[in-house]
């Protein structure tokens, strides 16, 4: 059952146009309403039914769309730097409902939801860690965020339960939810998605570079070569973007990078065969022990509940200590005792180290109860 009435996507690109897509394939439909600049991208979503209805943004303001319903989940699919932009546009426009972005830096844009939102306004900063090297409304799937994790950023002044209601909608579509602070999301996407492109966009470099007029060398480029440097084919202008939103971690991640391939570059010297064979067996065994897609066992699952004081902030505080022990959260659940106290249920999988989950809480002040959670008969 969907947890809105509406949503509004502002950008129908790849991420925006998917999850519009995925949210009119949910069995209980909200209605899902499209804004771009484009007519062709608006027509294109129109009529390949990716979207109810469509409005460049002056239009679907002046419908009202983003002023008109508290169901309302807003989505600001758009570059970092552009989501700000909307960020201080919706703020000043007496917006309602509860927004959320998909921008692939968080620090940013946590910082202008705090800067230009009123305090009525939810917002939930996120990240679908899904994508392709097409983009644009023609390359969008609603079955794009099924298996993959979708990274949500809760603050300090997060309401609990609009986290809950949009951590439900997420794992409706298909995604795996991981909780974790703004700046720690930043530092981690560095390593896994922003250098990699870069390494990518390096090698395509490297061999460009090293062949004769371009072809006698990338005659030879097929296979593993293609495979590896896929990404680098990504949007130029979107990559410039990122890049420039996170300078500082990605900066580090390319120096500790170098630093690697230096020390690779001196057993090579060395020919110090030993070292390498090591060096390349642990990079396989961590390769190796990657997850595929997450398919969960019920059996395997664990019920961790919380008594807290609905006070912002709270949701941001347990479900980073999830992040901390390495767990993952598969559902949560706020049930309120009174007006002021609730009980945070959490659904958790078998990854991690659950006692250090309950011991990290314990010195944070919470009393915490885990147990096996029991299959339906």
């Amino acid at each position: 059952m969907s947890s809105y009435s509406s949503v509004v996507v502002v950008g129908v690109g790849l991420i925006g146009g998917s999850l519009a897509a995925a949210a009119r394939a949910l069995p209980d439909a909200p209605l899902v309403r499209g804004v771009a600049r484009s007519a062709d991208t608006l027509a294109y979503a129109l009529q390949h039914d990716i979207i109810d209805e469509g409005a460049s943004p002056d239009e679907a303001a002046e419908r009202g769309w983003f002023t008109s319903d508290d169901d309302a989940l807003i989505v600001l699919a758009t570059p970092p730097a552009a989501t700000e932009e909307w960020l201080e546009r919706l703020g000043a426009a007496d917006v309602r409902g509860t927004i959320t972005d998909v921008a692939s830096t968080k620090a940013g844009v946590a910082a202008a939801a705090a800067r230009f939102l009123p305090a009525s306004v939810a917002f939930v900063g996120g990240h679908p860690m899904a994508g392709s090297e097409r983009s644009g409304v023609e390359a969008a799937r609603p079955d794009l965020f099924k298996g993959a994790y979708y990274v949500l950023t809760p603050t300090q002044t997060t309401s609990p339960d609009a986290y809950r209601r949009l951590h439900a909608f997420v794992t409706s579509l298909g995604a795996r939810v991981i909780s974790v602070p703004a700046e720690a999301h930043d530092e981690m996407v560095a390593t896994v998605s922003h250098v990699p492109h870069m390494a990518a966009a390096a090698l395509i470099t490297l061999a460009a570079r090293r062949a004769e007029a371009g072809e006698d060398l990338m005659r030879l480029a097929a296979g593993g070569f293609k495979d590896t440097t896929r990404i680098a084919a990504g949007s130029p202008d979107l990559w410039t973007g990122i890049s420039m939103d996170n300078a500082e971690a990605l900066a580090k991640g390319v120096d500790d990078l170098r630093g690697i391939l230096g020390e690779f570059s001196e057993m090579l010297r060395a020919r110090d065969a030993h070292g390498i064979r090591r060096w390349l067996a642990g990079a396989a065994e961590v390769r190796n022990g990657l997850p595929a897609q997450w398919v969960p066992a019920t059996t395997a699952l664990f019920e961790l509940l919380v008594p807290i004081t609905d006070r912002p902030g709270v949701v941001s505080e347990v479900t980073t200590a999830v992040a901390r022990a390495g767990c993952n959260i598969e559902d949560i659940e706020i049930d309120h005792e009174t007006e002021d106290s609730a009980v945070l249920r959490l659904v958790l999988t078998d990854e991690g180290d659950r006692e250090a989950l309950c011991d990290d809480l314990g010195t944070r002040g919470f009393e915490c109860e885990l147990r096996p959670l029991e299959a339906e008969s």
